[in-house]
């Protein structure tokens, strides 16, 4: 059978010798030599270190936009680093001047430490607390919201109706007024410790409205980075919190409630003996008072803390004050046992405050035991807030 495949001589359509011998005189063709110019050696002084030979410059074809150039099968390397131009110079320009950029604009920042004097530590912490106080009735201060503002002043004045029944009995001179709402150790009990409508109702709405975003929203917002890029410690942080919160649940309970004591007294026109014989049921309920603020201040803190955000901090507080008494409440009906109540913060306040004012305990446990259970309560609460005050970002990208 005949071979179909081409030979290389039917491709080229020529004879094979000839093509060789073409071939031949093509590789037996010297090259042309380069002619070079010998220096001498005394003359090497005087010239420079690098010396150019110019040589015709053959344009490359399709090279930078020329046509018909001519093709001599040589490349072209251009070096990024050239023997002149700038190289003897050892450094880099990185970036140029604002006013010859054309391509954009590198901004310099250069960070001055200051070198004045600083405040004392004490001055800083006022700082923080003036915040937060005097943002209830200043501007340029912390933005409460204006349903916070109305709820404390509207709480504040419940606060104050006993001493204002008073001054109404007295100016009536309705004796009975007087007599209900007179000084005595259910009206001081009554006045920090009532179940309805004041402590249950008042004194956790408030509270809850104060804590809600105290930590939480330094958290959520890095506020923290701004306090503690200043020389502001963790531990002045966290008790200017602390203090910022209880001074406001201080107004609303315990200076009412001297109010309320010093009031009747003056408008009763009472003596030092009516002081003698009232004054320690009155610094029982100001201890039990006490107490109420910074059981509230502690798991209100804590509850803040532990969130980015105001409303759960909030929300929890009321549901463990309220739902934890009425938990207690279900299970010592169910059950017929007091010991139950040692889970809610609102009796075992409510216990310990009886038991200060001498009066007939509604809970079959000791009264010690709610006090212990008050004080693990705040310990525990008050770890939490240091773990987490702890863990609050210093900088912030």
């Amino acid at each position: 059978m005949p071979d179909d495949i081409p030979s290389v001589d039917d491709l080229f359509g020529g004879d094979s010798d000839e093509t060789t011998s073409l071939f031949d005189e093509l590789v037996a063709e010297p090259a042309a030599e380069i002619p070079t110019e010998v220096i001498q050696p005394e003359e090497q002084e005087e010239l420079p270190a690098v010396v150019a030979v110019e040589e015709p410059v053959v344009a490359d074809a399709e090279f930078m936009g020329e046509k018909g150039g001519v093709v001599t099968g040589r490349g072209r390397m251009e070096a990024a680093f050239d023997s002149g131009d700038g190289d003897e110079v050892a450094t880099a320009q990185v970036a140029q001047v604002a006013a010859e950029a054309t391509g954009g604009t590198i901004f310099h920042q250069i960070y001055t430490p200051w070198r004045g004097e600083l405040n004392s530590r004490w001055v800083r912490n006022w700082a923080i607390f003036r915040y937060h106080i005097y943002g209830l009735f200043s501007k340029g201060h912390k933005p409460w919201p204006m349903i916070t503002k109305l709820t404390i002043f509207g709480v504040l004045l419940l606060s104050i109706s006993d001493l204002i029944m008073l001054a109404v009995g007295a100016a009536s001179g309705t004796e009975a007024i007087e007599r209900l709402s007179g000084i005595s150790r259910g009206n001081l009990y009554g006045h920090v410790l009532s179940f309805w409508f004041r402590n249950a109702c008042t004194y956790p709405i408030v509270t809850a409205l104060i804590i809600g975003g105290m930590i939480s929203e330094d958290r959520r917002n890095g506020t923290s980075a701004l306090y503690f890029s200043r020389p502001i410690n963790r531990r002045d942080y966290a008790a200017m919190k602390y203090i910022s919160v209880a001074a406001i649940l201080t107004i609303i309970v315990l200076f009412t409630l001297s109010a309320y004591y010093l009031g009747a007294i003056l408008v009763g026109g009472e003596g030092w003996s009516y002081v003698m014989d009232t004054g320690l049921l009155f610094l029982g309920a100001f201890i039990a008072g006490t107490l109420l603020v910074i059981t509230y201040t502690s798991i209100g803190l804590c509850l803040s803390s532990v969130s980015s955000g105001k409303f759960f901090p909030a929300v929890a507080f009321i549901g463990l004050i309220l739902g934890s008494k009425l938990v207690a409440f279900l299970i010592w009906a169910l059950f017929d046992s007091s010991a139950i109540y040692l889970i809610s913060p609102y009796d075992c306040l409510a216990h310990v405050g009886q038991w200060m004012l001498g009066l007939n305990h509604t809970y079959e446990h000791p009264a010690s035991w709610s006090l212990v259970m008050l004080i693990a309560m705040n310990a525990v609460s008050l770890y939490i807030i240091s773990m987490r005050v702890s863990s609050l970002e210093v900088t912030r990208e």
